[in-house]
């Protein structure tokens, strides 16, 4: 099944709310990064929060969204236009667990994030707009909950889960973003609280295999009226041609010294570690052209 986000308005259009599974492209980002149990959950929720954010704008924005943290992991990236994304993890390798008490023997996300700051780039038209906020808790979902209350001035909830087998693969994944709209009414709110309060965790629906039209109907107490569909996925769109016109950016002298030094050039993409080879030929090609 492929991966997809539903977008649905309820309670008489006075909440907006984004549900979605996420499992291909969050297991997709696993295997290209290599990332253990504990990386993979924390890139996995980023992934698919990114997801559902960049199907917030119509205008074709591109958002370039960074998690900062003093964790383990280091800095986490995520582009994202129109339901793609795409990641870079500075640390895959990170697999802590809580020692004790009730979570014991659970990812510890937040650990492994740690203090430090989220913050969304917007690219309209090749303008760009940067706002942020501090984490919370580290463990993703607080630290969009927070940025969208302040950064955004949306009051919102978030939810995220990634549930990763003992193989590392990952089994589950999805998440929610319920979004108050301004009409909202004080009972439309506690309804909506006392619903959210009685979801113990995003991981606990995708073990019991609801599926986002499932998540809505929940969420909304059966009043969701979904509006729209997207399919969401992890896509490089890398190329050779994409590097060999980077490479020839480079000024003569910086190309020559490559040239000579080692005799070809060897390009590793961020984003899936596919490897370009740019021989002697490809080489003196570009420094022709100067």
């Amino acid at each position: 099944m492929k991966d997809y986000t539903l977008i649905a308005l309820a309670y008489n259009q006075e909440i907006r709310i984004y549900t979605s599974v996420s499992t291909n492209l969050v297991e997709k980002s696993r295997k290209l990064h290599k990332t253990l149990p504990t990386a993979s959950a924390a890139m996995g929720r980023f992934l698919t929060a990114s997801a559902m954010m960049s199907l917030m704008y119509k205008d074709g924005e591109r958002l370039t969204l960074k998690i900062d943290g003093d964790g383990p992991i280091g800095q986490m990236t995520v582009e994202a236009k129109n339901g793609v994304v795409r990641s870079t993890i500075l640390n895959p390798n990170v697999y802590l667990v809580y020692g004790e008490g009730p979570k014991m023997g659970k990812l510890n996300v937040g650990a492994a994030v740690g203090a430090g700051t989220l913050s969304v780039t917007k690219d309209w038209k090749e303008n760009y707009f940067t706002s942020s906020s501090p984490l919370q808790t580290g463990e993703i979902g607080d630290d969009f909950t927070y940025y969208y209350a302040t950064s955004e001035q949306t009051p919102s909830a978030v939810g995220l889960g990634v549930l990763v087998s003992r193989g590392k693969k990952v089994i589950q994944a999805g998440g929610f973003i319920i979004q108050v709209l301004p009409h909202a009414s004080e009972k439309t709110l506690n309804q909506l609280e006392s619903i959210i309060s009685k979801i113990n965790s995003v991981t606990d629906l995708l073990k019991s295999n609801h599926t986002p039209e499932d998540m809505i109907n929940i969420l909304s107490d059966n009043t969701g009226e979904i509006l729209e569909k997207h399919e969401i996925k992890y896509h490089c769109g890398c190329s050779r041609k994409k590097y060999f016109d980077a490479l020839s950016r480079l000024n003569k002298q910086a190309l020559e010294d490559i040239l000579h030094e080692d005799g070809q050039a060897e390009v590793v993409c961020q984003y899936c570690n596919k490897k370009y080879i740019y021989t002697s030929e490809d080489l003196t090609k570009m420094i022709a052209s100067k």
